[in-house]
């Protein structure tokens, strides 16, 4: 965990540091100083992190990289993107909201100017989130049991009830959707699961939810989907498939809250390993007049 921290303790005390003094003859004695604390800084966090290693760091050339970067002057404000609260301005002074207890999605340094210095993003985790999966099929079961593993509380939404499931089942997917920080689609596509994911699925969601979709891309309403990913109404998406594919909505690749992969969330050397087999055994069970292992019925 240390070794996790330490990069951003460093980081946060030399921009602060550095945020805080502007550079000018009279002023060298003050920059001088805050080299020094920096290098106690990196020394510290070191011992911290390596607590048995004898590392042979040159500090003083660390401390000369620090001097080379840009100056920024007073005004320059870190803006953190709060998924409730819009975007908010700190001064670089040290009042920063981390007294709140919301964490920022991702932050970004500016000059005077408003031009970017430096961006960085503050993951959440998936640890404990609420969990609901739409479809408990076999795919739906085996991300429930992995999810189970980070302490995810799991909700499902299917057409019937499954017995002898400690899972929460609710009738509607709106309901599953409002009960949910984190909504799979995992199920097969049908009539009555087209769009099954619509504007008030994702209303239901709401502002801190995210949707992934590794089912099938007609199961989303694209365009409401677009919208909410725009207007904040969600949280995020990860998507693996799309409704027109090989094409993807324009929009969705200038977004910085969507993760979009090319139909490949089950490419892994063994699972492609394992369908080929698959289709070897079919053939093989076909030729000697044996019943298919994978019907298409």
């Amino acid at each position: 965990m240390l070794v996790l921290i330490t990069p951003l303790v460093i980081c946060w005390e030399i921009w602060v540091g550095i945020c805080s003094y502007k550079y000018g003859e009279t002023e060298k004695l003050a920059y001088s100083s805050m080299k020094h604390q920096a290098s106690g800084i990196f020394r510290k966090a070191t011992n911290l992190a390596f607590p048995h290693c004898d590392l042979d760091v040159n500090w003083s050339k660390i401390c000369e990289l620090i001097e080379k970067l840009k100056p920024m002057p007073r005004s320059t404000t870190v803006l953190w993107q709060l998924p409730d609260q819009g975007n908010v301005k700190v001064n670089s002074d040290g009042s920063f909201p981390l007294s709140s207890g919301k964490a920022g999605i991702s932050g970004i340094i500016r000059d005077f100017t408003g031009k970017m210095i430096i961006g960085f993003a503050i993951p959440t985790k998936f640890s404990g989130k609420l969990v609901g999966i739409i479809g408990l099929g076999r795919i739906g079961s085996a991300i429930a049991k992995r999810a189970e593993a980070f302490g995810c509380p799991i909700s499902y939404h299917s057409r019937s009830k499954k017995p002898n499931l400690n899972y929460k089942y609710y009738s509607t997917v709106v309901d599953l959707a409002a009960n949910s920080e984190i909504l799979i689609v995992a199920c097969a596509l049908t009539e009555e699961t087209r769009d099954i994911v619509n504007r008030k699925v994702l209303d239901a969601l709401g502002p801190k939810g995210i949707l992934i979709n590794i089912g099938r891309g007609a199961h989303v309403d694209e365009s409401e989907l677009v919208a909410a990913l725009i207007e904040g109404r969600i949280n995020g998406a990860g998507l693996d498939v799309y409704k027109t594919e090989p094409e993807v909505p324009e929009q969705l690749f200038g977004l910085e809250n969507v993760v979009l992969l090319s139909h490949a969330a089950s490419d892994t050397v063994e699972t492609c390993m394992a369908m080929a087999d698959l289709v070897i055994e079919n053939l093989e069970a076909h030729f000697l007049h044996k019943p298919l292992l994978t019907p298409v019925v």
